[in-house]
C-alpha cells in the first residue's frame, strides 16, 4: 500500500482554498488547510512529522508565504519537502525570488485543480524516500533513524540510554511501563542495573526536556510513560 501523503495548503481565499482542499482529498491526499500564516505556523509546529509537501500562497495575512518557505527550509523535519508557490503574483522577479527561497515550483493563479494536482504528483514522484522516521508529540520531535530529539526545532543532546527511553515512550504513547520493563529495555544483558537506575535516567531526561518535562509522567505504583493528557490533546 502506498503512503498517503499529507499536503500543507496555505491560502487565504476561503472558497478557492476549500475547493482545492476537497479536490486533493478526493485524489487520496490528506490536507492540512491554513487561511493565514499564523495558522500555518501552528500546523508546522504540531504536525511537521506528517507533512510531505507544501502549497503556499505568497500573499497571506500575518506571516506571508515567503517567510513560511524560509521557516520550512530551516526546519529539521521539513527542510527537504517540496514547496509550491501558488499565487496571483506573476511577475518574473517574484517567481525568481520564490525559487531562490527554495521553492520547487511556482504556479500563477488562476490555475486549474488538475494542473495543481499534476504538479504535486510530479514533485512527490521526484522526491527521494525519507531517510528518517519522525515521531512527534507536542513540541518534541524524535528522529528514529538519525537518533536525534528536537524541542521547538532545537536539538537536545541525549545519551544513548536517554534516546532509548525516549524512543520506547514515543513508539508506545498510550502504554505505561514498569521499572522492570524499562530495565529490560535499557539494560540488555547487563545484570548490574537497578530500579534506581531508571529513576536517575528519567530525572536526567526530564531536565533536558526543559519546559516539556511534563511529557514524561510518573504513574504512581505502576511506572513511567508519556503524559496521556498531553499526547491526546
Amino acid at each position: 500500500m502506498n503512503l498517503k501523503h499529507t499536503i500543507l495548503l496555505v491560502e487565504d481565499e476561503i472558497e478557492p482554498a476549500e475547493m482545492l482542499a476537497n479536490y486533493l482529498e478526493l485524489q487520496d491526499y490528506d490536507v492540512l488547510l491554513a487561511h493565514d500564516g499564523q495558522q500555518a505556523l501552528h500546523l508546522i509546529e504540531k504536525r511537521s512529522g506528517d507533512i510531505h509537501l507544501a502549497v503556499l500562497d505568497i500573499m497571506v495575512p500575518y506571516v506571508d508565504g515567503k517567510e513560511i518557505c524560509r521557516i520550512i527550509r530551516s526546519h529539521p523535519v521539513l527542510r527537504d519537502i517540496p514547496v509550491i508557490f501558488l499565487t496571483a503574483k506573476d511577475k518574473e522577479k517574484d517567481e525568481i525570488e520564490g525559487l531562490e527561497l527554495g521553492a520547487d515550483d511556482y504556479i500563477s493563479k488562476p490555475a486549474s485543480l488538475k494542473l495543481v494536482h499534476a504538479r504535486i504528483e510530479s514533485l512527490l514522484r521526484r522526491q527521494k524516500p525519507q531517510n528518517s522516521k519522525w515521531i512527534q508529540h507536542g513540541n518534541l520531535i524524535l528522529d528514529i533513524n538519525g537518533k536525534d530529539l528536537f524541542h521547538n526545532e532545537k536539538r537536545i543532546d541525549l545519551t544513548s540510554t536517554e534516546f532509548s527511553l525516549t524512543e520506547l515512550f514515543f513508539k508506545n504513547p498510550k502504554r505505561v511501563f514498569s521499572r522492570q520493563e524499562i530495565l529490560e529495555h535499557i539494560g540488555g544483558d547487563d545484570k548490574f542495573v537497578f530500579d534506581r537506575t531508571v529513576d536517575v535516567h528519567i530525572k536526567n531526561l526530564r531536565l533536558k526536556l526543559g519546559e516539556s518535562s511534563e511529557m514524561i509522567k510518573t504513574y504512581r505504583g505502576i511506572g513511567y510513560g508519556l503524559n496521556r493528557e498531553m499526547v491526546l490533546s
